[in-house]
């Protein structure tokens, strides 16, 4: 399985992070979204990620010239049918994910090979809904996708041998290193990850601690780069809570209950960093604790 062409299916932060370092380990990307917004944006930060790269001598002017014209992107999702690599990262709900496989599928090459940047979500049932289970993969890549050198690799229940030799060469081409994971909820860095953001919204939520305290704590106490709340705000409360709830259903464990108060924040549409309000208010010069 030679792979030369991927498809990126979402332009959100995820994507065009992910059509980034594609095209900066020499392969031809072509990028969908909904709206051209998106699209647009999208390719506005990649340009300014791949001039900070420039900045900080981690590549050429050259290297970046040479990415930005392998980026390619299109409205219409059958385009990336002729892709040899095709990675969804479009919103983590699976209908949503579904109803893309659904719309892509009759234009796919039968050698094409179906992966989700998927965080949680079962790799074995999304590849059960496509006509392809032994060449769908999970691969999924750790925000920001050019800083972060991991990269988890879940194999379905139905995944051939060919299809994770593929991509785990793909992964090594891109210069990250890969992290085989069991097709189980959240895998390995979520399972370990969010359910201890969640921990820490618990104890914000029985006052325990405040927002600055209970972050201050783990980065000085645990030496965290990030406090617990301020990663949460980073990656997307309505995402955290979408992981508690893949772990709370699929393992039927109390232990995995979502706290109340991040449901709470999320009915609020209090999201983090990308709707201005979370555990942090960002509207301002410099982010406010909002509890």
């Amino acid at each position: 399985m030679v792979i030369e062409t991927v498809g990126v299916i979402g332009a959100g932060q995820m994507g065009n992070g992910i059509a980034h370092v594609f095209a900066l380990a020499g392969y031809d990307v072509l990028m969908t979204d909904i709206k051209q917004e998106a699209l647009d944006h999208a390719t506005t930060q990649i340009e300014r990620n791949l001039a900070r790269q420039v900045s900080r001598e981690l590549i050429t002017e050259e290297a970046k010239t040479e990415a930005q014209r392998r980026i390619k992107t299109t409205l219409k999702l059958p385009d990336l049918g002729q892709s040899d690599l095709v990675i969804e990262a479009a919103t983590e709900r699976e209908t949503v994910k579904d109803a893309i496989f659904k719309e892509l599928l009759p234009h796919l090459k039968p050698e094409t090979i179906l992966t989700s940047n998927t965080s949680s979500i079962s790799i074995t049932r999304l590849a059960s809904r496509t006509d392809r289970p032994e060449k769908f993969m999970g691969f999924h890549f750790m925000n920001p996708v050019p800083v972060m050198q991991l990269v988890e690799l879940i194999r379905g229940i139905a995944t051939d041998e060919p299809t994770y030799k593929a991509c785990h060469e793909v992964v090594e081409k891109l210069g990250k290193t890969a992290s085989s994971a069991e097709d189980f909820p959240a895998f390995i860095v979520n399972r370990v990850l969010v359910p201890m953001i969640n921990e820490a919204v618990y104890v914000l939520y029985e006052g325990v601690g405040n927002v600055k305290s209970i972050d201050e704590a783990m980065k000085l106490g645990a030496n965290h780069p990030m406090g617990p709340l301020e990663l949460a705000d980073f990656i997307g409360l309505d995402t955290c809570l979408a992981i508690m709830n893949v772990l709370h259903d699929g393992l039927a464990d109390t232990k995995y209950r979502p706290c109340p108060l991040l449901t709470k924040y999320v009915e609020a549409g209090w999201l983090g960093r990308k709707s201005g309000r979370g555990f942090y208010d960002y509207r301002g010069d410099t982010p406010v604790p909002t509890r």
